[in-house]
């Protein structure tokens, strides 16, 4: 073996070796390092518990962030929110069923079809005005819909699909 072309040789088991070391499939869902905000269960595919998928404050914000300001039935002006859009949050826990039920803290539910969720693009904001959300306040997390973007979404049947204090979804 010709020496000098020993050393690109050696480059391309090294890059290959350390790319296989790093190399993790795309569906792999960590399992939360922080107090977890969100679990999904029902119909998904990654779980990283028993059986739902769990995602702490910095999993979700390490998601593509999306923001869009809009009005709404509950604040006197319009708000800026941040966060994944919600069907990101879904893909990452593979989730397969038509219908959500969401879950709020103070176990208010509501159902929403997953195909809002292709449709327009809600968020499951974390952050109000560039700012977390505490739990007397909407937070920490709130399905959030562009209201503004779409004149159907101004209406009773997207705003009660807009569940603030949100902490579990179930894929149906």
């Amino acid at each position: 073996m010709n020496p000098s072309s020993a050393m690109p040789r050696r480059r391309v088991l090294l890059g290959a070796a350390l790319a296989a070391a790093l190399w993790r499939p795309a569906s792999a869902l960590d399992r939360p390092q922080g107090r977890v905000v969100l679990t999904i269960g029902g119909l998904i595919g990654e779980k990283n518990a028993a059986d739902r998928a769990e995602f702490d404050m910095a999993m979700l914000a390490a998601l593509p962030q999306h923001s869009f300001s809009t009005r709404t039935p509950w604040y006197p002006a319009a708000r800026k929110f941040t966060g994944p859009l919600l069907r990101d949050v879904l893909a990452a826990a593979g989730a397969k069923g038509q219908t959500l039920r969401a879950v709020a803290l103070n176990d208010y539910k509501v159902t929403l079809p997953v195909e809002d969720c292709k449709r327009y693009p809600v968020v499951l904001a974390r952050l109000m005005d560039d700012q977390p959300m505490p739990v007397r306040d909407k937070g920490p997390l709130f399905i959030i819909y562009p209201f503004d973007s779409d004149e159907a979404l101004r209406s009773e049947r997207y705003y009660s699909r807009s569940a603030w204090q949100l902490k579990h979804i179930e894929v149906e």
